[in-house]
């Protein structure tokens, strides 16, 4: 069993993880100036900038809309305590009992928790957060508002990435903004040398909860003053030898990385702000250990070698013979993955992660997303190549990825509202919002020629069971290329 006070301090190692109980507003971040002088929260978008709760939707929205649709209110089987990462009553609740202050404090209410371990402790076999969580909500709320007490270089990885840790012990990685949202990615770099970006790492927590996975953890956007709130606070001397003053009076830093850490490449404010995404940690893995898998469809990151799947057309049929992949929905979670990629353009995926304790049964956690959302003209459809090898999908992906193709929930206007609610908005361009439609008609594409082929119960697996209350909704089995391409 673990106390609360143990899990706060596994989190002030820099391999830990985040959240938060505060709401402490941070002058700065509510009232930074947007286009033409205006205030974030003075801009008319319902929610940007003012809304006390930045994941909710708004009443009457096509987001609300959407989440109260059957397909998004289908119910998990009963939770056992092998489907639970903690078991709430004696991993936690108990031993907090024991400690002296605790217990003088009477009985414990779950509701007393920081969020961040609140986030932690709903995390179970088949999600990493609930629909409709309003700790979700205050996560996000906390992520963009509460006070940073230390911050720390993450080590490892190819870009500058830091570790802050928050007033009640929680902590989030953040990834400085790199590019403005109008640059795309340089057409003559390889993905491996491509820029990881914030306002990606942003998307695509929104992008993943609109698709129903739920595998990305929470993610907000946040303006950073950067010599009060990373500088003044950090005690990682190395970081802080690498802050100057630019010509132009801008206050600047480097770090050190792989990649893109030097004065050419500084993170410079204006003066002292700085745009960043701060993502909350999982559970310390002392805690919760996970296990790290290397994607059968990784690429080379080599600048001639092409991958075995690159050149042989029935890759897919190898992979379905080796385990994990030839039983359970491991495969199946892979073409989630894919599909979730391709829709970000997101071509750095070489490895993915599965909490432990859950063994082969479980889903996979879809980290480091920085390199999305990088080209709005380009359509990589190298990263489909999975789907169009295996030709398998869940059909509850296949039943939402029609819905999001329907005029009434279109998948950039809700992505569209549901970036509204970020500090940072707007965290798309409109090319960038376009392109998911276009992909998501792309995607749909490869199913049908998929159906066409093979037949629809050799593609779509049934993940659901008995759903009448969406068989109104679409006629899968008929869903054919040229109906696709109407």
């Amino acid at each position: 069993p673990h106390t609360l006070r143990i899990l706060q301090d596994f989190s002030n190692e820099p391999s830990s993880n985040l959240t938060s109980h505060s709401l402490e507003e941070r002058p700065e971040a509510a009232h930074r100036p947007g286009p033409a002088g205006q205030s974030r929260g003075s801009r008319g978008s319902p929610g940007q900038g003012s809304n006390p709760r930045p994941g909710a939707p708004a009443q009457g929205s096509r987001l609300s809309a959407l989440f109260a649709h059957p397909l998004y209110t289908v119910a998990l089987p009963a939770l056992t305590d092998e489907d639970t990462l903690f078991n709430v009553n004696t991993d936690i609740r108990g031993a907090q009992a024991r400690d002296e202050d605790k217990a003088r404090a009477g009985e414990l209410s779950a509701d007393s928790y920081p969020n961040w371990l609140r986030f932690h402790i709903g995390i179970n076999r088949f999600e990493l957060y609930s629909r409709h969580n309003p700790v979700i909500d205050a996560m996000l709320a906390d992520l963009a508002a509460q006070r940073i007490t230390s911050v720390a270089m993450k080590s490892g990885g190819t870009q500058l990435k830091l570790i802050m840790t928050f007033h009640n012990y929680g902590q989030a990685l953040f990834k400085p903004m790199k590019q403005t949202r109008e640059q795309e990615t340089p057409p003559d770099f390889f993905y491996f040398s491509d820029f990881e970006r914030h306002n990606a790492e942003i998307a695509a927590y929104h992008l993943d909860r609109i698709l129903d996975f739920r595998r990305v953890p929470p993610v907000a956007g946040r303006l950073v003053n950067m010599t009060k709130e990373i500088r003044d606070v950090t005690r990682d001397k190395k970081l802080w030898r690498t802050f100057f003053i630019s010509p132009a009076n801008n206050i600047c830093f480097y770090g050190e990385c792989s990649y893109y850490c030097s004065t050419e490449h500084a993170l410079c404010g204006r003066p002292d702000q700085i745009e960043g995404s701060l993502a909350a940690f999982l559970p310390d893995l002392a805690l919760a250990k996970r296990k790290t898998w290397r994607n059968p469809w990784r690429r080379s990151y080599h600048k001639r070698k092409k991958a075995e799947w690159e050149v042989d057309p029935d890759y897919c049929e190898e992979v379905k013979q080796t385990p994990p992949y030839d039983s359970g929905f491991r495969l199946l979670d892979v073409m989630d993955m894919t599909i979730f990629d391709f829709l970000m353009g997101n071509m750095d995926r070489h490895h993915y992660e599965t909490f432990e304790k859950f063994g082969n049964e479980t889903f996979i956690i879809h980290l480091d997303n920085g390199r999305g959302f990088g080209k709005h003209s380009h359509d990589e459809l190298s990263i489909l190549v999975p789907l169009s090898q295996c030709c398998r999908v869940k059909k509850s992906t296949h039943l939402r990825l029609q819905l999001l193709a329907r005029e009434e929930f279109r998948l950039s206007v809700l992505m569209e509202e549901s970036l509204r609610r970020d500090r940072l908005a707007p965290v798309l361009i409109r090319p960038h919002l376009e392109a998911l439609d276009r992909r998501l008609r792309l995607v749909l594409s490869v199913l049908a020629d998929c159906i066409e082929k093979d037949g629809y119960s050799s593609v779509v697996e049934d993940d659901m069971g008995p759903a009448p209350e969406t068989a109104h909704f679409v006629n899968p089995a008929h869903t054919s290329r040229r109906a696709q391409k109407r």
